[in-house]
């Protein structure tokens, strides 16, 4: 699958702070990418630079292969974590305004913004203020805003923000159609849920930095602790695996243990078939997103 973003030893200075310190990454065609960090850590300065609000000190951007110019902005979409829809306008114009920034005529962009607005069941919205709107509903315009112009890459800076779990399951599935069709999109959240069930590939930025990138399937592999939990039926007895694993954790008829040594799952399921349980369920325990996220930080603090 081929890049449609490569982000090539970009560097991004403000005085005396480095933003973005040398940061390489690619961004797959049709793929969901997680840009991750905590606050202050240069993804929002990463993500102007991708839309040419602002210019690196150092490095370059390519889109579709290309050095970043002046016509790529034109098929980016990008939703700020700080929303600019401009309170005192109506929804329509608002948002055939915004279309034609983007280079759509007036005919085809009132089509799209139609289609978009039924597809969210807002059509009657049209009239209505910003202002009028709770910020959940805010949210679903600067979602359309966002998309409308049926941009290559889309970046979604927190883009569940004020949604109710309706509305979040509406979005969400109309990221999924737009990957399907092939557009890509970079996420960026702090919610770790969301990522691990979103996104393919993530990338870690702190102070500036990447310290994490990968798949986030082979991720959670590579910091797994060679937990399990097991649920039974029978009468289990400590023995049954002393020296082989210790018990983190037990309930009458469930256990979590992690191996010790050179001792392998199989051969421990073996065990305890051997020594007379029923085994209802056996599976291992990896590390959530939110755990790595927050052990790899603290580390770099360090």
């Amino acid at each position: 699958m081929e890049d449609i973003l490569k982000i090539d030893r970009v560097v991004k200075r403000f005085t005396n702070l480095t933003a973005v310190n040398e940061i390489s990454l690619n961004v797959k065609r049709a793929s969901i990418f997680g840009l991750l960090g905590p606050n202050g850590a240069g993804k929002t300065t990463l993500i102007r630079i991708i839309t040419s609000i602002t210019g690196a000190d150092e490095g370059t951007v390519y889109f579709n292969g290309e050095p970043l110019n002046k016509f790529h902005p034109t098929k980016i979409g990008y939703l700020p974590e700080e929303r600019g829809l401009y309170k005192k306008m109506k929804i329509g114009e608002h948002l055939l305004y915004l279309a034609q920034l983007k280079g759509m005529d007036y005919k085809s962009a009132r089509k799209v913004v139609l289609e978009w607005l039924d597809k969210f069941e807002i059509r009657n919205w049209w009239n209505k203020k910003v202002e009028e709107l709770s910020k959940g509903m805010q949210q679903k315009v600067q979602f359309i805003a966002t998309v409308m112009h049926d941009p290559e890459l889309i970046i979604l800076d927190e883009p569940f923000s004020g949604l109710d779990p309706i509305n979040t399951n509406l979005i969400k599935s109309e990221i999924y159609k737009l990957k399907e069709k092939g557009t890509t999109i970079i996420f960026s959240t702090h919610r770790m849920e969301q990522v691990e069930e979103i996104c393919e590939e993530i990338a870690l930025i702190d102070k500036g930095k990447v310290i994490l990138r990968g798949r986030v399937d082979d991720i959670k592999q590579q910091f797994k602790e060679h937990k399990f939990e097991v649920s039974f039926n029978g009468q289990f007895n400590e023995e049954m695996i002393r020296g082989k694993a210790d018990i983190l954790d037990r309930n009458q008829d469930s256990l979590i243990f992690k191996l010790q040594g050179e001792t392998g799952s199989n051969q421990l399921l073996m065990n305890l078939i051997q020594q007379g349980l029923e085994i209802k369920s056996f599976s291992e325990i990896l590390p959530g997103l939110n755990e790595i996220f927050i052990r790899e930080v603290e580390e770099n603090a360090l």
